[in-house]
């Protein structure tokens, strides 16, 4: 048949097979080696797939053909061929996909009482004082749930939990609105359930794709991951105003809502835990992701490492103090841009959104460029521990040179382009500190990051409160913004010194 023919005197010799689609597919460097043969027509097919080369041979007419593909597995449209069939998308795509959305999901959420307080405070005469405790109520709940969430994740593995958060999390969007205009506690009481479920959310994160990617492409998958995170912040912040002047503030909270709710659905029949689970992974995707992974991601059952063994290590201590750092300043910037543009540059609501939305788009680039740069360095043989260091360096040296310099800013041109320049190089620290939890504690990543991060949840609700009381009594921002820019450059020194990429635990 033609679909199984060779054709041999074609200067250009091509395949109709499903197998030559894929190699096509993959723009691989193919090598044809033409051999005369003296024997009787003889066929053999043979696939074999190892590091990232697929090979074929065929023997037919007294001519054998050897085809090579490099790094076809590697390819992000490729997820092997099994049973005859080609799986044009791999699963662990799809997986960071659906994370990426629902990490937009989760920012956006967030991001919309940033906006919504500014007409609250107007109607309720709220004090900039009273406004700080308004935006870190969401944090209340945050602070507890983030390792109890941590340890669930390490028991029960990221979807579940995910997606439970998820659900909580949307119903609390959607009782915002209803709960503001009946009391102001029943708003601090519904925010601060909401942070309690959005607690789960990136330990949910950091474990899954822990478990879906190998190592070599893990720094890549939690910028994907990130970056919608990020977008997040623009989607909230640009949407929201304009859904506030057409619907008024229940509009963007009932749109987020269900949105977590439709995407719960996709999520609930679509993702395993592990891939060794999935019943749509091909073998060869199986194969790639298991061989690339240099820590064991078993569950541990719930058992969680002795505490005080846990807080005896230095590299433990590194990465608490780089997300109390982090959260910090992330957190000033989330909760305050939009006020800050108001007060400072006498901007509007929608001018202030569009300000604020800018950093956050190019923080979510950044974070991609920053993973897969990452990636790059280890792949080319650069130690796990220097690439860390390198990236958290740049995380946190970049964004306090930058809000430095904010405080000479005279025009909001020029500070939208300072705090974008501070976030954009804060991303970097995603392939620091939140990718040194897999490398120092495995199979302990979610606990750790719960204490991590109930740690900088602690210190951004004192950032959200302090910025307050600041402009409050000082009149400005600029006191504070160097207070954060010292805090990034002293964690950055004890960072190097005990930082490190090796297991711990």
């Amino acid at each position: 048949m033609a679909a199984n023919s060779l054709l041999l005197h074609s200067p250009s010799p091509r395949f109709f097979s499903s197998r030559s689609n894929l190699i096509n597919l993959g723009r691989s460097h193919l090598s044809y080696d033409r051999i005369i043969l003296k024997r009787s027509i003889k066929r053999e097919s043979c696939w074999t797939s190892s590091k990232g080369y697929l090979k074929e041979k065929k023997r037919n007419r007294g001519c054998a053909v050897r085809c090579t593909a490099e790094g076809i597995e590697r390819g992000i449209l490729m997820g092997g061929r099994e049973g005859g069939e080609v799986n044009m998308v791999s699963e662990r795509y799809k997986v960071v996909a659906l994370t990426a959305c629902v990490m937009c999901l989760c920012n956006a959420d967030r991001v919309v009482m940033s906006v919504a307080v500014v007409p609250l405070a107007a109607k309720y005469g709220w004090s900039s004082s009273f406004l700080g405790i308004v935006q870190s109520s969401f944090l209340w709940g945050y602070i507890f749930s983030s390792v109890i969430g941590g340890a669930l994740v390490d028991k029960y593995g990221g979807k579940r939990v995910l997606a439970w958060g998820v659900g909580l999390w949307s119903l609390a969007t959607l009782l915002t609105p209803w709960a503001a205009n009946h009391s102001t506690a029943g708003l601090l009481a519904v925010r601060a359930f909401f942070g309690l479920a959005e607690g789960v959310a990136l330990p949910s994160m950091s474990t899954l794709l822990s478990r879906w990617f190998p190592s070599h492409e893990r720094a890549s998958a939690v910028g994907i991951s990130m970056a919608g995170f990020h977008l997040g912040n623009v989607i909230g912040l640009l949407l929201t105003p304009i859904m506030l002047s057409t619907v008024g503030i229940s509009g963007p909270f009932i749109l987020f809502a269900l949105l977590g709710l439709l995407w719960l659905t996709t999520w609930a029949s679509g993702v395993t835990n592990d891939p060794r689970d999935s019943p749509f992974i091909s073998k060869s995707e199986l194969r790639l992701i298991q061989a690339g992974k240099t820590d064991s991601t078993a569950a541990n059952k719930g058992q969680l490492p002795p505490l005080r063994l846990l807080l005896s290590k230095l590299p433990t201590w590194a990465i608490i103090f780089a997300n109390v750092t982090n959260n910090w300043g992330y957190f000033v910037l989330l909760s305050w841009m939009p006020v800050y543009f108001k007060t400072v540059f006498g901007v509007n609501l929608k001018q202030a959104a569009w300000f604020s939305a800018l950093p956050w788009g190019t923080m979510a680039l950044s974070g991609y460029i920053a993973g897969a740069a990452s990636d790059s360095l280890i792949k080319a043989g650069y130690s796990v521990t220097l690439v860390r260091k390198i990236m958290q360096s740049i995380g946190f040296i970049g964004p306090g040179v930058s809000l430095l310099c904010l405080n000479f800013a005279k025009t909001p041109v020029t500070a939208s382009m300072l705090i974008t320049a501070a976030l954009s190089l804060s991303s970097f620290s995603q392939a620091g500190f939140l990718l040194n939890m897999q490398d120092i504690a495995p199979q302990y990543a979610g606990f750790l990051h719960g204490i991590a991060n109930s740690a900088g949840t602690f210190a951004a609700i004192v950032s959200t409160i302090g910025t307050g009381y600041f402009v409050q009594w000082l009149g400005s921002f600029q006191a504070f913004l160097t207070v954060t820019a010292g805090l990034y450059f002293l964690t950055t020194i004890f960072w190097n010194m005990f930082a490190t990429g090796e297991r711990v635990f």
